[in-house]
């Protein structure tokens, strides 16, 4: 229960329909208590047009803050079949498909012209609240009409059931409570070991209908019933005038609307026709979208982490290989180094070839009696001084060799005979 209390927080607005009258309370519940912040009776309802007392019931919760509430209304017990059965052995999630089965045997209606709601009590069993689906759909488009906003059509046993659980727990070993009824009848509420919950109306005194209730509870002779507002969370001091004594439903059917999911009262009305306004309905998508937020921060932050932390580790990695690197440039810069000579002695050890070659081809190009005086190889010209019969037929000689071409006169004059000539051609090289 501890626990419990601690989640404790919400507001409801509870509607009692009391004969002609509608009994209205509006409570807030937190888990230091509850408190009711206000307190209205509207006067023959059925007689007055809908959107009349609909303004007032507006008004009340505007002044208390709480025009986002929507009500849970207790139907007269009149109305309402109340029925309390025992499901021993059958899971708290089957109990939806095992009331629906037992439906049927539970009320004289048939099953098509009624609507239901129950809620779990004690270990294994449900209180269960039937109403005729035609009397439903009056109170709906009464309330309708009204333009209030109905969250859950329930009965006096469930929202009691409900609120004495919100903020405390029963009292141990079973107990019996008693209300005024209307026309002088005395509702009766109570719990035992024997029976997880019983309810009835009696038109008969107190005494004589708490003995009857007590038989039936199996409470030892000596329990003393106690009125109904002594069972339920007592209020905080407020200045809002609140006769709990005179009639307590109306502020147990605000507490049940308070905290739904906390302690969940029989409701009635189907789920597609529920309405809700409250405030705490976005609680859970206000907290998942924190949690989403903070969870996409702490990704992003967990990224951003492991990149810096893989960026230090590649650094740490580069400055250990990193001398390593620079001995494999170095070994680099030495191998082309080396190479480079190599290429260098080879070109230079074939020099004294490609020279021979072509001393020897100019040997054969130029057979005797032509005669040189002077022959000067450079690397990629030859020049020839010499004598000859008829020169002028040596340049073709020369660029039909493959080791020549581009042969040409740098002067050519006669002496006597013969023609004394200075030839220069370019050296083709062979690869």
């Amino acid at each position: 229960m501890d626990i419990r209390k601690l989640l404790a927080f919400g507001a409801g607005f509870g509607i009692e329909i009391r004969g002609e009258d509608l009994e209205i309370a509006v409570a807030r519940v937190r888990p230091s208590g509850a408190e009711v912040l206000g307190r209205a009776t509207i006067a023959r309802f059925r007689e007055r047009p809908a959107s009349e007392w609909g303004s007032e019931c507006s008004r009340l919760l505007k002044a208390c803050g709480a025009s986002h509430l929507s009500a849970t209304v207790l139907l007269p017990r009149s109305d309402v079949i109340v029925r309390h059965i025992a499901l021993p052995g059958v899971a708290r999630k089957d109990y939806a498909p095992a009331i629906a089965l037992q439906l049927e045997t539970l009320q004289p209606y048939g099953e098509d012209a009624v609507v239901y709601g129950w809620s779990p009590v004690g270990t294994d069993a449900a209180v269960i609240g039937i109403l005729r689906r035609d009397t439903l759909e009056e109170y709906a488009s009464m309330f309708t009409e009204a333009g209030i906003a109905v969250s859950s059509f329930t009965f006096s046993a469930a929202a009691v059931h409900s609120a004495i659980r919100i903020l405390a727990a029963p009292p141990a070993g079973g107990f019996l409570a008693f209300s005024p009824g209307e026309d002088g009848t005395v509702e009766i509420y109570g719990e035992s070991e024997a029976r997880p919950i019983f309810t009835a109306e009696f038109d008969l005194p107190p005494e004589r209908a708490s003995a009857l209730a007590m038989a039936e509870l199996r409470l030892a002779p000596d329990a003393v019933p106690f009125p109904l507002h002594e069972l339920l969370p007592k209020p905080k001091e407020s200045q809002v005038k609140n006769d709990l004594s005179r009639n307590a439903l109306p502020y147990a059917a605000a507490l049940a609307g308070a905290c739904p999911r906390l302690a969940p009262a029989a409701n009635l009305l189907p789920p597609e026709r529920r309405s809700s306004r409250s405030r705490a309905m976005f609680v859970p998508t206000a907290v998942l979208a924190v949690l989403l937020v903070l969870v996409a921060g702490a990704l992003m932050a967990r990224s951003g982490y492991q990149n810096r932390r893989y960026l230090e580790l590649l650094e740490s990695q580069i400055a250990a290989l990193e001398p390593q690197a620079r001995k494999a440039a170095a070994l680099d810069r030495q191998i082309d180094t080396a190479r480079d000579r190599s290429r260098m002695l080879d070109e230079f050890r074939g020099r004294t070839r490609a020279d021979l070659d072509s001393l020897n081809e100019l040997t054969r190009l130029l057979p005797p009696p032509i005669w040189s005086n002077n022959i000067e190889l450079t690397r990629d010209a030859v020049t020839i001084n010499g004598e000859a019969e008829q020169a002028a037929a040596l340049l073709s000689v020369l660029d039909n060799s493959p080791l020549f071409r581009n042969s040409e006169f740098s002067s050519l004059t006669r002496f006597g005979k013969n023609e004394i000539f200075r030839i220069r051609t370019i050296r083709e090289v062979r690869k």
